[in-house]
């Protein structure tokens, strides 16, 4: 096989749901629930459901394009096949740099539950985490679909264990529910919320950018992604709830571990080794997608010229883009170094729900036999990514149009280059 061939085709639809749910599930958990609950108090149940509408009418418009176009690179290759080349670019870009962030936004949780140490520490141990998973990716899909279902299956079950210990603890009550009852920003703060909640549905992205290396893909992304995003819908409100009515939503909006404030107001102190096991194998199940994905994306992005040729490079044994995913990695662990989780989370959404506003506009424009779900669901999405982009704060607003622009502008740059000669 040339450096330059094609992937292998290798997941079935059980892998591709396990590397969704392994992408998903822990970030919304661990990270984004004490945010969203300043934002929004009580409201975080409101919140939870809007970002789960709004991450299922994406999800349906990444399965319905992934089914069409069975290739590396998801939004970036649906928008410039759709809508022109620039838009696949804004996607692209959007997509990068965003899950960069997240990438940072795992390693770094991973860490603080890993370890009780001083951030320079923890921040060296989520370092180590980084150069570990790339490894593992390095070594082929399959090997990750492998660790994704076992880190899957630890998370899963530490955080159902937590949850039927608070609902059977005889100390959860909805008073609690009072003390804080819409945050500090009203509807405003319940959008922001789900803009930060959203943060944790974006897994199913990494099944479509599989696209390329799943088996009989028109027939497995559209079932992997709704199945894989609706099992963490479930599960998150389920968390939710629980650490609602045990700790009340002022206890998690100060807290920085909030299920393990949740399992303590519940009298679960015998919990949260389990919670902090979980919290760690689910952050690593994470950036184990995540840098998945992001290497794909890049790869696809550098096959077309919009990021350097060299990120083209397939390993001729182990058939993964082993020079994007190095690439990746190394920007991660600046990050890793020099950012913190707040900033990670916050930049990430806009990144991310950017690249779902083009798969949308993708989406409306497909062909009658092409498509699985009505043109309204299109609509919807597309709309709500911008609302939920305007509801950010206003910090992560501007640092993400600031990178986007550079990104455009060296795009643009390049193509001028290029024209030149």
């Amino acid at each position: 096989m040339s450096s330059s061939g094609s992937l292998a085709r290798r997941l079935g639809t059980r892998d591709a749901v396990v590397i969704g749910l392994g992408s998903m599930i822990g970030a919304g958990v661990f990270s984004a629930f004490g945010p969203a609950a300043k934002a929004a108090g009580s409201g975080l149940l409101i919140g939870l459901a809007l970002a789960a509408g709004v991450a299922y009418c994406n999800a349906v418009a990444s399965a319905q394009l992934a089914a069409q176009y069975p290739t590396s690179g998801g939004t970036y290759v649906y928008g410039r096949e759709r809508l022109g080349e620039w838009w696949g670019f804004i996607a692209g870009w959007g997509f990068v740099v965003g899950k960069t962030a997240s990438c940072a936004a795992m390693a770094l949780t991973f860490a603080s539950y890993a370890v009780s140490a001083s951030p320079g520490t923890q921040r060296i141990v989520a370092l180590l985490a980084v150069v570990a998973l790339t490894a593992v990716n390095y070594r082929g899909i399959t090997r990750t679909a492998r660790l994704a279902r076992v880190l899957v299956v630890a998370s899963i079950l530490a955080l159902l264990t937590v949850v039927v210990a608070i609902a059977t603890s005889g100390r959860t009550s909805t008073d609690k529910l009072s003390d804080l009852p819409f945050g500090t920003g009203g509807i405003y703060g319940i959008f922001q919320a789900a803009a930060l909640l959203f943060f944790a549905f974006a897994g199913y992205a990494r099944i479509a950018t599989l696209g390329e290396e799943v088996r009989n893909p028109a027939h497995t992304i559209p079932r992997a992604i709704p199945i894989a995003l609706g099992l963490t819908v479930a599960l998150y409100a389920a968390v939710g709830v629980s650490a609602l009515l045990a700790a009340g939503p002022s206890a998690l909006a100060a807290s920085a571990t909030p299920i393990a404030t949740a399992a303590d107001a519940a009298g679960l102190s015998w919990a949260l080794p389990i919670i902090r096991g979980g919290a760690v194998v689910a952050s690593l199940g994470a950036l184990l997608a995540l840098v998945a994905g992001l290497g794909r994306t890049s790869l696809a992005m550098a096959r077309n010229g919009d990021l350097p040729r060299w990120l083209a490079s397939v390993h001729p044994r182990y058939q993964v883009p082993h020079h994007a995913e190095i690439a990746v990695a190394a920007v991660v662990a600046v990050l890793v170094l020099t950012t913190d989780l707040r900033t990670a989370i916050g930049f990430s959404s806009f990144g991310v729900l950017t690249y779902y506003a083009v798969a949308n506009a993708s989406a409306y424009t497909q062909r009658d036999e092409h498509r699985r779900w009505p043109r309204a669901l299109n609509i919807l999405g597309g709309v709500a990514c911008v609302a939920l982009i305007a509801a950010l704060p206003p910090s992560a607003v501007v640092v993400g149009l600031l990178v986007f622009a550079v990104g455009l502008v060296g795009r643009w740059a390049t193509l001028a280059r290029r024209r030149s000669r």
